[in-house]
């Protein structure tokens, strides 16, 4: 950061102005965290910042108290320049009680602003976060700004004239912290109030009083308490001219299978089983109803997978959401709607694995059980939306070539950009392309309808069951070419083994195949996929800044795989391919085009920070054999990177 200080109009306190800011509230899980940092990202994006968020809290629905495994957290950057990642350093930590503080002081740069609620550093929450002494009483915290605040008295003070009970006026100390760091970045108050009355004005009036009051609080006691000298301001962002607002990925992709099915002129119908991180999906589409859109919870992944399968035989645009164990159960029936050549949108929001594994945490672990993942020859097209707004043009591209190609298609998100927020510019729907979604009403053939007689992008006709002289088989055994009759042929079977094959090799893309930062020429190529692209994107610009080149090639389509990629990698010295697994992209890459790539990999549950990249980037040009990175926490291990 450049601070620039200007004075206050009263010439009380300074306001420094910064470019960029992030800021992390951290407290137990039923502390309000995500509630605060989702309120201050929405005025953040209301005032004109361009903002990238990272929502990150445990599996459990809620923790012990106190305990270090119950932190939940929730970090924003927001800026006055073009972003790419919610931000490495933290330049300002909230920590509601001691465990908070523990798990997330290393986070934060030295000589970042640190405010602690002093009142919940008693012995038994210290305790509990296995501290021997309080770190607000030696010279542990030394290296930041240290602001001791006793939250839990000022917010019990302020707001007793509610009427609330001891346990609700606890509930409203998120408030006071959110109106503190209000003050401190010079956010309004506006937006929040509003946000309070819309959700308790009318069921809870005394809520809304309360926390209105804790927010109000909050923010007065900084412009009152002498323990901070200054203000901060970021200002607007020069963003492209457009309607903006802040989306995540789970709801761009909701909103995106709703614009697709208008595009198509038909029903949306969506089957799912609730699984974190994809639940949102299902509770944003059920919201939806007067747009055509029908939801359905199964009472298991198959069933919801079935019934997906069901309704795009019906000819509805149909879609399934899940997470990577869901996938397992569904494979066999979208194997089903391979073999009977259906169109239907399958949404795997990716977390950590494999089994239950890590229910919030995000991983691209499942990128070979979306290409490779069933019995048989198997194929379906895979797309990988690479942040939160993407999400929306990934799932109405998807529906284009599910519905062109009369096939499965996989979205391969994930925890990361599914929970994640950034500004979204909003399209005009009506003038994105129709989806030309056709239904035949009579023969095809002069002998009759042959359901399996292929047109020019080899796809059979999508006949509503029920149209009269249309009637035909369906089911997941082999057919027959053209009439799709039952057959146990062994050359036929090779030949529409053949055909589903080259009908998916052939996909043409519906958007971009991938995003290329930088010369298509040069020492290092960082390549990957998915929510690894702010990323990415950010450590290749930084180290193009600092002379290296470097640039970068974020891939979305991922089966089939681009047909230039092999010879844009050749103009290389290296290749680094980087992702949130083992090196499932790379074996992919390596078979396809065999090129020696390198692989930069890690499995830890949490996105990658510019600065390993940045390190790997520049292990690989200082000739070293593999990328080495510090991590920026001394205790963690080195990690893994798989050489050529």
């Amino acid at each position: 950061m450049s601070p620039t200080p200007t004075t206050s109009a009263e010439g009380q306190r300074r306001i420094v102005k910064l470019p960029t800011v992030t800021i992390r509230f951290a407290g137990d899980s039923g502390d309000g965290m995500q509630l605060a940092g989702t309120q201050f990202t929405d005025t953040s994006a209301l005032v004109g910042n361009d903002i990238s968020t990272f929502p990150d809290f445990p599996a459990e629905i809620r923790a012990p108290a106190g305990t270090l495994a119950g932190v939940s957290g929730y970090q924003i950057q927001f800026s006055s320049q073009d972003i790419y990642t919610p931000g490495d350093d933290v330049d300002a930590l909230v920590a509601m009680n001691p465990a908070a503080l523990k798990t997330n002081l290393k986070a934060l740069r030295k000589g970042g602003v640190l405010i602690v609620n002093e009142d919940a550093f008693t012995a038994t929450d210290l305790k509990k976060a296995g501290y021997d002494v309080s770190p607000l009483l030696d010279s542990s915290l030394a290296g930041y700004r240290l602001i001791k605040v006793p939250i839990n008295r000022l917010n019990e003070e302020a707001v007793k004239e509610s009427g609330l009970s001891a346990k609700q006026v606890d509930r409203c100390k998120n408030f006071f912290a959110l109106g503190l760091v209000y003050w401190l970045y010079s956010r309004p108050l506006e937006p929040t109030l509003q946000y309070i009355q819309q959700k308790f004005g009318k069921k809870a009036p005394a809520v809304a009083l309360a926390n209105s009051l804790a927010l109000k609080a909050g923010y007065h006691y900084g412009e009152i308490c002498e323990l901070f000298h200054e203000q901060y301001q970021v200002d607007k962002a020069k963003l492209p001219p457009g309607t903006y607002r802040k989306i995540t990925g789970n709801e761009a992709v909701s909103l995106g299978l709703v614009a697709a099915a208008h595009l198509a002129g038909k029903d949306l119908f969506y089957a799912s089983y609730p699984i974190t991180p994809a639940s949102d999906i299902l509770h944003n589409l059920s919201e939806l109803k007067n747009y055509r859109v029908v939801t359905f919870q199964a009472e298991d992944e198959i069933a919801a997978m079935g019934a997906a399968v069901g309704a795009a035989f019906g000819g509805a645009m149909s879609c399934t959401g899940t997470s990577g164990p869901g996938v397992a159960l569904k494979q066999e029936a979208i194997g089903l709607a391979v073999m009977a050549e259906l169109p239907v949108v399958i949404v795997n929001v990716q977390r950590g694995g494999p089994s239950t594994g890590l229910p919030t945490k995000t991983e691209q672990a499942d990128l070979l059980q979306a290409v490779v993942g069933r019995n048989g020859e198997c194929p379906a097209p895979v797309i990988a939306p690479v942040s939160p707004p993407d999400c929306f043009n990934a799932a109405v591209e998807a529906f284009r070539i599910a519905v062109r190609y009369m096939t499965p298609v996989f979205v391969l998100s994930d925890g990361y950009i599914a929970n994640g927020s950034e500004p979204w510019l909003i399209p005009d729907v009506a003038k994105m392309p129709p989806i030309p979604a056709t239904h035949p009403t009579q023969a095809n053939d002069p002998s009759g309808f042959m359901p399996y007689k292929r047109n020019e992008d080899l796809c059979r006709p999508w006949a509503i069951p029920g149209t009269p002289g249309l009637e035909h088989r369906i089911g997941g055994l082999e057919k027959a070419e053209n009439t799709g009759q039952v057959s146990y042929d062994g050359i036929n079977h090779e030949r529409m083994v053949q055909l589903r094959a080259a009908k998916i090799a052939a996909v043409k893309p519906a958007g971009d195949p991938y995003l290329w930062t930088g010369p298509q020429r040069g020492d290092v190529l960082m390549v990957g996929w998915g929510g690894t692209y702010g990323a990415i994107k950010a450590a290749t610009l930084q180290l193009r800044e600092q002379g290296y080149q470097v640039s970068a090639c974020q891939i979305r389509y991922l089966n089939p795989l681009p047909e230039d990629l092999g010879p844009l990698f050749s103009q290389f010295k290296h290749v680094l391919v980087a992702e949130l697994n083992l090196g499932q992209l790379r074996m992919l890459l390596r078979s396809r085009f065999l090129l020696d790539l390198k692989g930069f990999n890690r499995v830890k549950g949490q996105p990658f920070t510019i600065a390993e990249l940045v390190a790997a980037a520049r292990s690989l040009i200082s000739n070293k054999s593999e990328p080495q990175y510090q991590a920026h926490d001394p205790e963690a291990e080195a990690p893994l990177a798989a050489g050529g």
